[in-house]
């Protein structure tokens, strides 16, 4: 019988049901499919091969499946490290992806992502970003296998302006490749946090109709899950099944944070479930319980993530982890023996992905892609034959990425001797660090300013503003008495508990930010606290009689994330908390509105009351007129001027 090539004289090592391994092992090839597996010996004598590679210290495994990553993310490895998922993913992937995610980025870090994965013995990968045709056609031509999920989310995304356009992209992108052999087209719902019941219910309909698997994100971090019990009084999993979105084939990254019983759904529903054990390490969100998930039956498989969340796509790496991590966790040498961290890298992955009936295990009928990895180095000797279990344990505890030697996808060789065959790994470098560059130029321009850095996390409610004001000491309850006479009129009243934190920082011509915390207090009043984020300019753009000051409040957003993120996400040099009692009066004075507080400071303690005067204005004549009607004011409550302050909060 005749067979293109032969890989023989290696440890074959086929991860099919039985788990055989053949020592002195060979594996037949023609044309995309394996056409038998044995020892060298049997198939010498059984098949004419127009070429036979000599695998002489090497293991012939099949290829590795990263079945979570997000390859165009190569671009953006090591732009921003060591921080907090929100921080991480808010204040830096979406503002730089808004920014230069288009058709070209996707498809040049598609291209680097796969020289790197093909280097490290990667023969199929499950993708998920934007303008994943791109990222199709770039795979397709390299020659590898992929699941390529168009990402869908409630916001706006590079590709699409509503969720509605990027349901019809999907549909659009998984009918254009539905035929083509080493590209499942599918589309991938962000996570429950991003997406609507009607984004995962419309997205497990597409997925159904298609028959394909949807990849999507689940229980990444406790905070995901705390935020969803909070929201919804169930964990993020048992939500998106309640809108229908596990009756698809889901493939869900990390479930770190999967209750037992998340994962017992999860078992009954048939989500396969993608472990990225770097990943969540470095981005500090916990270790999936994989064991437990084991047990319980659930299809586990093994991804890199992102290269900006890792920040590497190599298999090898994660193997290692997903091997150790339960061993130091459990206090069992034997959780996650190196035997099951390979077949979750290899038939495991296939499995997730629906794609065992095509790749995963080297056995006669699937397509040939697989991976050589040479045991022949100083860290991976000596060898033992005490079993097959040596041999596991050298590809999981010792081999690195540099040890792959060949790759093939169905039959063709992608890397040959370490050579990249496909693509052009120079130009793919050089174009990578053209992205960089302008990457770079654009965070360090934002960087520089706090309301460049303010829009890029969006939800700016208001533009510059100004005001006038003044401060005074006072006794309050004469202050009290004055406002509840003509010509004051009171409008409204309310009463608060305010948390400033103010974030201070070097370079004074920056600016600075106020992070404020309202609590309503009083009889009938509902204790929901209301949170601002305001830039403000310089403390004076002039001053008037009687300490009256023109103050520029530059932008004010509301602040929907947490102090924390804030700090974390600006990096001030120096914080300052105040803490106030504030009786507001909304007030009409001859036909102008004013604001007046009575703040009493509890933090930094300062025994007098202060009270504040302001209004805001648009013009300088506006200014003037308001300015004069403060003085007016101040005699009106009857201020003695000896008494004004000129300082603002921050400076107490």
């Amino acid at each position: 019988m005749e067979a293109d090539t032969i890989l023989a004289n290696g440890s074959v090592i086929t991860m099919n049901a039985e788990r055989e391994v053949f020592r002195e092992g060979a594996v037949a090839i023609k044309g995309e499919k394996i056409i038998a597996v044995g020892t060298s010996a049997e198939l010498a004598g059984q098949y004419q091969a127009q070429e036979t590679v000599d695998c002489s210290g090497q293991a012939i495994i099949p290829g590795l499946i990263n079945a979570h990553t997000h390859v165009p993310m190569s671009l953006l490895r090591g732009l921003a490290d060591d921080l907090r998922l929100d921080v991480w993913l808010y204040g830096y992937m979406f503002p730089v992806e808004n920014q230069f995610v288009g058709p070209e980025f996707c498809y040049w870090g598609t291209l680097l992502s796969c020289a790197e994965m093909i280097r490290s013995g990667v023969t199929c990968f499950a993708d998920m970003y934007y303008f994943e045709d791109e990222v199709a056609q770039a795979t397709a031509e390299v020659g590898m296998r992929a699941v390529c999920a168009e990402t869908i989310m409630k916001m706006p995304t590079p590709n699409a302006a509503t969720y509605e356009d990027g349901l019809r992209y999907c549909r659009e992108f998984m009918e254009r490749w539905k035929d083509y052999e080493l590209i499942v087209a599918t589309i991938g719902p962000h996570a429950p946090y991003t997406c609507t019941p009607e984004i995962l219910q419309e997205s497990a309909r597409l997925a159904m109709e298609y028959d394909v698997p949807l990849k999507t994100h689940l229980s990444e971090s406790s905070k995901e899950v705390e935020d969803s019990e909070a929201q919804y009084h169930m964990t993020p999993i048992a939500w998106v099944d309640e809108h229908g979105l596990l009756e698809a084939k889901v493939v869900a990254a990390h479930c770190v944070h999967a209750t037992e019983r998340d994962m017992r759904l999860m078992a009954r529903k048939g989500v396969g479930v993608v472990h990225n054990p770097t990943s969540n390490l470095k981005l500090a969100s916990g270790v999936a319980d994989v064991v437990r998930m084991s047990e319980l039956g659930i299809r586990l498989a093994i991804g890199t993530d992102g290269p900006a969340s890792n920040n590497t796509q190599d298999m090898f790496e994660e193997m290692r982890l997903t091997a150790l991590l339960p061993k130091g966790f459990s206090s069992s040498p034997t959780a996650v023996p190196a035997r099951d961290a390979l077949a979750m890298a290899t038939i495991g992955g296939a499995q997730v992905l629906r794609l065992d009936h095509l790749t995963g295990s080297l056995e006669v009928g699937k397509k040939a892609d697989i991976a050589v990895v040479d045991l022949g180095g100083p860290h991976i000797m000596p060898h033992f034959q005490l079993s097959d279990d040596n041999l596991y344990s050298q590809l999981v505890y010792a081999g690195k990425s540099s040890d792959v030697r060949h790759v093939l996808v169905n039959g063709r060789f992608l890397m040959r001797d370490r050579q990249l065959l496909t693509v052009d790994e120079a130009e793919v470098i050089a174009q990578a660090q053209r992205v960089a560059q302008k990457v770079d130029a654009f965070l360090a321009k934002r960087e520089e300013d706090l309301l460049d850095k303010m829009v890029a996390i969006g939800g700016l409610e208001e533009r510059e503003i100004y005001e006038v004001q003044v401060k005074a000491k006072v006794d309050e309850e004469a202050i009290f008495a004055a406002l509840h006479q003509p010509p004051i009129e009171i409008v409204r009243r309310s009463e608060y508990e305010q948390y400033d934190t103010y974030f201070l920082f070097a370079d004074r011509s920056k600016g600075h930010l106020r992070y404020r915390e309202d609590i309503p207090v009083g009889k009938g009043v509902e204790a929901k606290p209301g949170y601002r984020l305001t830039l403000m300019g310089p403390t004076r753009e002039r001053e008037y009689t009687d300490s009256v000051i023109l103050r520029r409040l530059r932008f004010r957003s509301a602040a929907d994330r947490s102090l924390r993120f804030y700090r974390e996400y600006f990096q001030p040099d120096e914080i300052k908390e105040i803490t106030k009692h504030r009786r507001r009066f909304h007030i009409m004075y001859k036909g102008v509105r004013f604001e007046i507080n009575l703040d009493r400071l509890l933090e930094p303690k300062h025994d007098e009351v202060l009270l504040e005067i302001k209004s805001r204005t648009w013009s300088s004549s506006d200014a003037e007129r308001k300015a004069q009607l403060l003085t007016e004011l101040l005699d009106v409550l009857g201020v003695d001027r000896e008494r004004l302050v000129k300082r603002e909060y921050v400076d107490f």
